[in-house]
């Protein structure tokens, strides 16, 4: 009989495989493409910070992301190892046979080969989880290291104000996550000890084993430990309550809530020992009574007493036993916001001006504004923008010394609007219109004969005596401007349109200034191909070694980038200094946790403020300029005596500036920010009444007069002072406008 060979083909594969393959395939290139996007914008935002001569900032700031999300997560790791390496090593040998053993036996056989690396990689991935979250606390992280003293001592605990400002805020989310990550523990030690057998759910002996029981219980004492030191903190965080009358601990807070709190931290200690002495007894009587008495004194003196002694002692004496606390609380405000030394000025009212009174303002009456800025944006667009691709995005009130006086004026810079180019090709929005051009300044109080502004400077090339712009009318950095743009490239940009008898071609020009990171290799050209999303810069012959790539040229984002952990106030405004133009930003120090201080959410801030969130204390610490042309940033310290200023300049010392190394001129064109003096000026308004009693009443609160959207800023103190030795200083009289001695706060400056 003839056998028939045998087939020794392979057999086809499995068309389902293939597509799996094709499809892990894919799921790598795209992690690994989104890894290459990260790490380019990693390389590209370093390059960024050494091109703006903070390459310690940018270290600073990425240690504040790394360190304590590397400490928290190495932590969490062998915390959780070393108990998942107990959990089986006092997993028992034999147990007796039950429901539940098919389940032990099946995980056992396919684990028990891998039991080591499985371990690791359960540690690892609720490290990863636990730990990666740190970052995100990277400002409290720089407080907390760079802590400095206030000098002031809150009326309750005696504590110096640095303490709630600098390190309550990081010690509470030290135990708040240490509590949460012990929880974690405990579930997947748990669950280990159940697949190990050391658990039994369904079985009539002895369901948790003595180890077993003893390992649950030194993690339960460590929660109840951790939960006492979040009751014993807690106390510190009743100095920003909003329970009362007004913020700050009140009568309930001082006389129940505290006692609750300690009482609380001690039950829990007491806890923790019962949890403890649990392992040398059998059963959990011992926690369950531990637990039980815990529930208990929270609900009852954690809850319910201090809603009794509200309701039934405060509410019917307010006043007199809320009094102390709001004497406590209208010192702290007027500390937090800076107004505690305003002098007050009463302006009777007089409907009739003689000429000698005139004559003798004759400096307020000169600069009484007739132009307002909001219109006379209309009429710079139409009149100075020159080209459709220019644009006038805000105009500010400024004073300038015109002819040996001091003029009131209103200007505006010419920045470069990308979306309205003549052409939107590639090469046109990112190598050809690369910058603005030039400023207008005008009188604030003056028209020609035929109705128009009389400008100071005006018209491109830039044409102005009294404020001459000659030195470098460009600007690549503005308020408008915004994407990226490569200068000095091979293709000349375009500087601005010429029109007279001779010719009436566009001007051109090659950057030359120190600003922008320099494409100098393939690999960077990379980095900010993928960095942007454009392959055009990886591939364009018109990029040269030389040329440089400029991003990060609308002012407000780079400095948000430079120095985040600062706000930054909603205007920044134009100054043409030593024949360019310069902007000058003001930055904010906050805080939330200033003790007994009133939390303030002002809804009449503009849009991008950055005091526009809940804040209890503030100071405008740093004038920041940036140049017009090269984007140079330099954070200029203006209030030396902030604590919280002073913390950061130990975190980043290369980053600020003494004032006394400012040039020449540009103090004088510090203002008053406008942001800050609308938040004063509404608590002002009602912190002005220091008498208890009154304040409680309501008696004597202000109404602050409308603040325009661009009104003039009250002229700087900081222009005439430099660094102070002292802390004390005598602030300015600050006229007020009333008709009786309630007069209206309208400015404050201190």
């Amino acid at each position: 009989m003839r056998v028939a060979p045998e087939d020794t083909r392979p057999e086809p594969r499995p068309r389902h495989r293939l597509r799996s393959w094709l499809i892990a395939a894919a799921i790598v290139l795209v992690l690994l493409f989104a890894s290459l996007w990260q790490l380019a914008e990693f390389y590209t935002d370093k390059l960024w910070f050494d091109a703006a001569g903070f390459s310690g900032v940018w270290s600073g700031l990425l240690g504040a992301r790394v360190i304590p999300a590397a400490v928290f997560t190495a932590i969490f790791f062998v915390v959780m190892l070393a108990n998942l390496i107990i959990a089986d090593r006092i997993a028992p040998a034999f147990r007796s046979t039950g429901p539940e053993d098919e389940i032990v036996d099946r995980y056992r056989q396919v684990v028990g080969p891998y039991q080591g690396r499985i371990r690791v990689g359960i540690a690892l991935f609720f490290a990863l989880i636990a730990g990666i979250g740190v970052s995100s606390q990277w400002r409290e992280w720089i407080l907390f290291r760079n802590a400095v003293d206030f000098g002031i001592k809150d009326p309750l605990f005696h504590k110096d104000i640095g303490f709630y400002v600098f390190q309550l805020p990081f010690l509470k989310f030290i135990v708040q996550w240490a509590f949460a990550g012990l929880v974690i523990v405990l579930i997947v030690t748990a669950i280990t000890h159940y697949l190990n057998g050391g658990i039994r759910l369904q079985t009539p002996f002895q369901r948790v084993t003595p180890q077993v029981k003893a390992h649950l219980s030194v993690i339960l004492a460590a929660m109840a430990l951790v939960r006492a030191a979040d009751y014993w903190l807690g106390r510190f965080e009743l100095t920003t309550s909003s329970r009362g009358v007004v913020d700050g601990a009140s009568y309930t807070d001082v006389n129940a809530q505290v006692p609750a709190l300690e009482l609380l931290t001690g039950v829990a200690i007491i806890a923790a020992a019962l949890f403890l002495w649990n392992i040398f007894r059998r059963g959990w009587v011992l926690p369950v009574i531990a637990v039980g008495l815990w529930g208990l004194v929270s609900v009852t003196v954690g809850t319910i007493y201090p809603a009794v002694v509200q309701r039934f002692r405060v509410d019917p004496n307010e006043l007199s036993k809320e009094s102390k606390y709001i004497e406590d609380n209208i010192e702290a405000t007027r500390q937090a916001f800076n107004i505690e030394d305003v002098e007050q000025e009463v302006f009777p009212y007089e409907p009739d001006l003689t000429a000698e009174q005139v004559n003798q303002n004759l400096v307020t009456v000169d600069n009484a504004r007739l132009w307002d800025p909001a219109p006379l944006q209309g009429v710079y667009r139409t009149r100075q923008e020159v080209g459709s691709f220019y644009e006038f995005a805000d105009v500010d009130v400024d004073r300038y010394t015109v002819d040996g006086t001091i003029q009131q004026v209103l200007l505006s810079a010419r920045d470069l609007s990308p979306e309205k180019l003549p052409s939107s090709s590639w090469t046109n929005e990112h190598l050809v219109f690369t910058h603005g051009y030039g400023a207008v300044v005008s009188e604030a109080n003056a028209r020609d004969s035929a109705d128009e502004p009389v400008y100071l400077l005006s018209d491109i090339p830039p044409v102005g005596d009294a404020i001459p712009l000659d030195e470098q009318p460009r600007i690549y950095f503005g308020e408008g401007i915004s994407g990226f743009a490569y200068a000095d490239s091979k293709q000349e940009e375009f500087d601005f349109p010429r029109s007279d008898d001779e010719s009436d071609d566009a001007a051109f020009t090659r950057y030359d200034g120190a600003g922008g990171v320099p494409v100098s290799s393939f690999v960077k050209r990379a980095a900010f191909a993928l960095r942007f999303g454009d392959w055009n810069t990886l591939w364009s012959d018109q990029i040269t070694s030389g040329s440089k790539a400029l991003f990060r040229r609308n002012i407000r984002e780079r400095v948000e980038a430079a120095a985040p952990f600062l706000e930054y106030d909603a205007d920044p405004y134009p100054v043409v200094l030593d024949g360019r133009v310069v902007w000058l930003m003001d930055g904010y120090t906050t805080s939330d946790a200033y003790p007994y201080s009133q939390a303030i959410n002002d809804e009449r801030l503009r849009p991008g403020s950055g005091l526009s969130q809940n804040l209890n204390y503030v100071r405008n610490s740093v004038k920041v300029t940036i140049d017009a042309y090269d984007g140079t940033m330099t954070f200029y310290v203006v209030d030396p005596d902030d604590p919280i200023i002073q913390a950061y300049e130990k975190a980043f010392p290369e980053l600020f500036t003494d004032l006394d190394e400012a040039p020449d001129g540009l103090a004088e064109h510090f203002r008053y920010p406008d942001d800050l003096f609308r938040i004063q000026t509404d608590v002002y308004a009602k912190y002005h009444v220091t008498d208890v009693a009154d304040f409680f009443n309501g008696n004597d609160i202000w109404v602050a007069s409308p603040i325009r959207a661009r009104a003039p800023s009250a002229v700087s103190p900081w222009h005439r002072r430099r660094r102070p030795t002292t802390r004390a200083r005598r602030p300015p009289r600050i006229p007020a406008t009333s008709r009786s001695p309630r007069s209206a706060w309208t400015r404050c400056i201190s």
